[in-house]
């Protein structure tokens, strides 16, 4: 049966991040082709709702569409009441929000995330919204472990994310938990939007503008580090590649990618371990080699570090939900 997706439009909704779940969550598909989740939109009151922009939203359910979800997302607004000082959920959005069944996932898009926590269902998880209002998030609702950086947060039955493409990132994230890598990057895809972006991935990196001269990038160099992530790959090995110094060639990595080359690679090889893990029947001393992190405890070490999980434990449940997939 198709997992329920709810989400819950308010006044001054932002379209983009409206759209994101039914783009995402619709585009997931089983073996056969059937859909893995049904998504519908709802209103405090059924009525058709202002956009951010010069249209409106018409919808076909009001707030009893919340009983009836397995995950209930709340989009980004321009005028969510609970970003006003008080902090407080109008009657009706608090009525609303009560319909929820107990055990419902629920999922914030940027400042969604103050209507969650106006409701207190933030209070002691950690979360994240929008880097532009996480100063007055921090100041209204000091019980919730505010992360201001992250793309997003998983704390398994409440999930947050950043603005705008961060969404995308934390539905594809979803997906990727419930089904597994494959069907998630199948999305990712369809949809032309990276498979991956994990969510300790800092919001925003202000860049200087990378040099546009004839072979002045590290994307060659890029490439071919990822078809050598088994090998050990120095700094002075990458850069002599690219033709450059290594002070001039991790000053253009990090204008282009926003990340040191050390700090590139370990992404790198944490998202090919986790292919591994989940396609392969390979140990997990092999899928450590394969990956470049050499011996299964450093392998250990990235994952627990980067997404709190032990190799083995990551493929049992994602294997387990390309199986269900």
């Amino acid at each position: 049966m198709a997992h329920k997706v709810a989400v819950l439009a308010l006044n001054g909704v932002i379209a983009f991040e409206l759209g994101i779940p039914a783009r995402i969550f619709e585009s997931a598909r089983d073996a056969s082709g059937a859909p893995l989740y049904r998504v519908a939109t709802c209103t405090l009151d059924g009525r058709p709702v202002e956009t951010s922009t010069d249209f409106r939203v018409a919808v076909d359910h009001g707030p009893e569409l919340l009983e009836w979800a397995d995950t209930v997302v709340v989009p980004a607004s321009k005028d969510p009441g609970p970003m006003q000082v008080d902090a407080r959920l109008t009657p009706e959005l608090a009525a609303a929000l009560a319909r929820i069944r107990p055990g419902t996932r629920l999922v914030s898009i940027c400042t969604g995330s103050f209507v969650l926590a106006a409701a207190g269902l933030l209070d002691g998880r950690p979360a994240t919204t929008h880097w532009r209002y996480t100063e007055r998030f921090a100041a209204l609702f000091p019980a919730v472990r505010l992360d201001p950086d992250v793309l997003f947060t998983d704390d398994g039955d409440v999930l947050t994310s950043g603005g705008v493409a961060a969404g995308v990132d934390l539905c594809l994230h979803i997906v990727r938990r419930d089904h597994g890598s494959a069907v998630a990057n199948t999305v990712a895809r369809h949809c032309l939007v990276p498979p991956w972006r994990e969510g300790g991935q800092k919001q925003y990196v202000e860049l200087p503008r990378p040099s546009t001269e004839p072979g002045s990038g590290t994307a060659a160099v890029r490439s071919w580090a990822l078809e050598h992530l088994a090998e050990p790959l120095s700094l002075r090995q990458l850069a002599d590649r690219a033709g450059m110094s290594v002070r001039t060639f991790t000053r253009r990595f990090r204008e282009e990618t926003g990340a040191s080359p050390g700090q590139w690679l370990t992404v790198q090889r944490t998202e090919r371990a986790r292919q591994l893990l989940e396609r392969t029947d390979l140990t997990i001393d092999q899928v450590a080699r394969e990956s470049g992190f050499g011996t299964a405890a450093s392998l250990r070490l990235q994952l627990r570090g980067r997404l709190d999980v032990a190799p083995s434990a990551y493929r049992r449940t994602f294997r387990t939900a390309e199986r269900v997939g």
